[in-house]
């Protein structure tokens, strides 16, 4: 909101909680009480940047916005659909004359601050006409219309994908410099490789922060969240031959953090008990089987 009003937007909005539309308002933002007032506070054409999570939130904010909307209206998917879902939008709101943009929307709190990296497929009418939110929101350089309908969100995935093997890289390394023989100071060693050495990112800045602010990070689970940019990508890769083994094991380990323990496991190490006596770890709590 900020970089739209630094270059002289005007930005109207509506949130289901009023409170995130009391915040945006206080910097300069219009706020709106419905989809509906929204659509009326906003000059023709109009450029509507949609904002939810992937799913039936953005087809039920679409049925709710789309009857207050006109010809030549411009609708962008700025959050992580599936891009087939935004392909079949896209031909639904092209069937009114509405024009629909998927944006694949990268950067987060901070590049909300600094400036996003936005991926934008659609009609390139449609992009001329939403150009000047993407220059006004984006870093320089940091928007393009890289091709039809779905393909924002195509890109997006596969961005995400990537992503997943690099923190994955990063969780293994760091792993082992906490686990290993050394004191290892993970903030220092983070910081040192991102001058001149290769794996340097932004990810290991964020990775030296979150480090010098809780060196041992022992207030956190090992838990992952989210997971379906992933596995869409990874679908999508099986289907025409992609393997992705890398990405495909960052996957399996972001599902396996969410478990405590998986029957999976038990049935090895009984196999490994059954067939040479191998060492068992009962579970807290129970005893060990008789004839362990």
């Amino acid at each position: 909101m900020e970089n739209l009003r630094a270059a002289g937007g005007e930005a109207v909005v509506f949130d289901l909680n009023p409170a995130s539309v009391r915040e945006v308002e206080a910097l300069g933002a219009v706020g709106a009480a419905s989809l509906a007032d929204l659509a009326g506070k906003v000059p023709v054409p109009r450029v509507i940047w949609v904002m939810v999570p992937a799913g039936e939130p953005v087809d039920a904010v679409l049925r709710d916005l789309v009857p207050h909307l006109a010809p030549g209206d411009v609708v962008i998917d700025g959050g992580n659909s599936f891009y087939r879902d935004s392909v079949r939008r896209g031909e639904e709101l092209e069937s009114r004359g509405i024009h629909f943009l998927d944006s694949g929307t990268s950067g987060g709190i901070e590049g909300a601050k600094s400036g996003l990296c936005l991926m934008v497929g659609g009609k390139p009418e449609a992009f001329a006409l939403a150009e000047p939110l993407f220059a006004a929101i984006a870093q320089k350089d940091g928007y393009a219309h890289v091709g039809p309908r779905g393909a924002g969100h195509f890109i997006k995935m596969v961005h995400n994908a990537i992503e997943y093997g690099q923190l994955q890289a990063m969780a293994e390394g760091f792993e082992l410099l906490e686990e290993g023989p050394y004191d290892v100071d993970l903030a220092q060693v983070a910081n040192l490789w991102n001058h001149g050495g290769v794996v340097r990112s932004w990810l290991m800045e964020l990775a030296a922060r979150a480090f010098e602010q809780e060196p041992h990070l022992t207030s956190l689970s090992g838990r992952v969240g989210g997971g379906s940019t992933g596995s869409w990508a990874i679908e999508e890769a099986w289907k025409v031959g992609v393997p992705m083994p890398a990405i495909s094991a960052s996957y399996m380990a972001r599902l396996r953090s969410r478990q405590d323990d998986t029957f999976s496991g038990k049935v090895i190490a009984a196999l490994r008990w059954q067939f040479g006596r191998h060492e068992t770890t009962p579970t807290p709590g129970k005893p060990e089987a008789a004839d362990r």
